[in-house]
């Protein structure tokens, strides 16, 4: 498997990947747009920083890949929506820069406290000027933390070792862990005037695009000081600028800009009261180190373990938790595409119920079988763990996920339920038997049925009446069909009953039309799983 490593990582981290067999590496560093269409025609993953552009164009030339791996954050210079169309996994690495960028937020705060840079500059211009770089101390005061991730979460532990009070604002700020890390979990709205000093560490979202902007600064203290070393954006630089000039805001700390790099005529440049850096957040030498060797690994497990680890188009899923509920994925998958063979073409909603022990787990990595199952047949090869729920959403297909900690007679059971535009509804239900956790069907359009979850099935539906399971067997083994198994139910002796035979291979289209034309069959689907 090719991989290409578009910018420059960590020299361990290319060494990693060429020491894992069946691995062939590329580095192809300051590659031109142009050249690197040409580079992935038949490459396995990517491996990027923040230079090289992942666009449309390079999936749609990339035929055979898998992975781009990211070796930072932000996933900016990649086209996400293009990738998990195309199937392909996206990830980062989010904690390899963590103290990196809380010890430059921090740095920022310092500076923001104290204008050490203007008085070295100072210095440097030959002065000695004490008075005018007069500063305030951080002992006391409060520090309003907007987002209480990793980062977040590690710019307030320094603050609290410098004396500080802390208030932190985050929609998913759980109250146990604010009260563990000794701050105080505040709304936006409370968190604006009480703060004499606030940064920001949210991700760059519709929400939170200008979250800090004139209406928000009108709520802050007069002398507030703002700090953001996570995404341009998130402070409306327009009125951070005149916050600064009229001395609303009397400091403030940049390494991130809504345009970047920064504009040469940006009023920002010209104001003395902030203190700009060009996107240093990672930039230490054992960010960079940590976050290529990272990177590196995760690619392995990707494409020798099947292993996702911080993907930000995919749940996450170690190699030992991939290992556990690899019988389940096999059995959702089974099912899926059992239902859209006994189901009409047009269906309006799918249902999965887990019951049993199956409903404790993380499902999601067995939802995603299923759904890749029942589009095998209709969206083909492309279609993967990543862009399944992609290809349902077009089908205009709802899809519904129940839990359930009932599963009767079973430990766990998993059922999909197909409802057809006329409201019919076609299901299947599974389980795993046996110390080898072998997937078995026990249920088919809501009859009790009990078959191998495996290789090719008849599933007829007839008259319950004498010799139905003669005729189809005779007709099967003038076939040369050989029966490997076969389970029958009713309901009523003398009504509908339901036949489920496996065979070992698929019948001749001439056998297949002598069963369907037994006045006594009502269906027959022929499904291969």
């Amino acid at each position: 498997m090719k991989i290409l490593v578009a910018d420059k990582i960590s020299p361990k981290g290319v060494a990693f990947l060429r020491q894992q067999t069946g691995f062939e590496v590329v580095e192809a560093y300051g590659s031109s747009p142009a050249q690197v269409l040409d580079l992935v025609k038949d490459v396995h993953a990517i491996a990027v920083r923040s230079e090289t552009k992942i666009t449309r164009e390079v999936f749609a030339a990339a035929p055979l890949l898998k992975v781009v791996g990211r070796a930072g954050v932000g996933v900016d210079n990649v086209d996400v929506e293009a990738a998990t169309e195309r199937g392909v996994v996206v990830m980062n690495t989010p904690a390899g820069n963590t103290i990196a960028t809380a010890e430059l937020t921090f740095t920022h705060i310092l500076l923001g406290a104290r204008p050490v840079a203007l008085a070295a500059a100072s210095m440097r211009a030959g002065q000695w000027d004490r008075k005018s770089f007069s500063g305030v101390e951080l002992f006391k005061k409060t520090l309003g933390v907007v987002g209480m991730g990793r980062i977040g979460g590690e710019v307030a532990k320094r603050a609290i070792a410098f004396g500080m009070r802390v208030v932190a604002y985050d929609p998913y700020l759980a109250p146990s862990r604010a009260k563990a890390m000794g701050v105080e979990a505040v709304t936006l709205e409370e968190l604006l005037p009480q703060a004499d000093y606030i940064t920001v560490h949210m991700p760059l979202t519709t929400e939170t695009t200008h979250m800090i902007d004139e209406a928000a600064l009108a709520k802050c203290k007069k002398g507030v000081r703002l700090f953001n070393c996570a995404r341009g954006g998130i402070i409306k630089e327009a009125a951070l600028i005149a916050g600064l000039k009229s001395g609303h805001v009397a400091a403030a700390g940049l390494d991130v800009f809504e345009d970047e790099p920064l504009a040469k005529d940006s009023e920002l440049r010209t104001l003395p009261n902030v203190t700009l850096t060009p996107h240093l957040g990672a930039s230490t030498a054992e960010a960079q180190e940590s976050v290529g060797i990272e990177i590196a690994e995760q690619i392995a497990d990707v494409l020798l373990h099947g292993a996702v680890r911080n993907a930000v188009n995919l749940p996450s899923m170690d190699a030992a938790a991939a290992k556990a509920i690899a019988p389940h994925v096999d059995l959702a998958a089974k099912l899926g595409t059992l239902v859209q063979q006994i189901a009409p073409k047009q269906i309006a909603k799918l249902r999965v119920t887990y019951q049993g022990k199956v409903a404790e787990l993380d499902v999601n990595a067995i939802t995603r079988a299923l759904q890749c199952g029942f589009l095998r047949r209709i969206s083909g090869d492309g279609v993967n763990a990543v862009n399944a729920p992609t290809f349902i959403q077009r089908l205009g297909v709802q899809f519904e996920v129940v839990k359930s900690s009932d599963a009767g007679d079973y430990t766990d059971l998993i059922e999909l339920e197909a409802t057809a535009g006329d409201g019919t509804v076609h299901s299947a239900r599974g389980t795993l038997i046996g110390k080898n956790n072998e997937p078995r069907l026990v249920g088919i359009n809501g009859r009790e049925v009990e078959v191998a979850a495996e290789g090719s099935l008849l599933v007829l539906e007839n008259v319950d009446k004498p010799g139905m399971v003669g005729a189809v067997g005779t007709l099967l083994g003038s076939d040369g069909v050989n029966i490997a198994d076969m389970s029958l139910s009713r309901l009523t002796p003398g009504g509908t009953a339901y036949m489920v035979v496996r065979v070992d291979h698929e019948p001749s289209a001439a056998a297949r039309d002598a069963i369907k034309a037994n006045a006594a069959i009502k269906t027959a689907k022929f499904v291969q799983l």
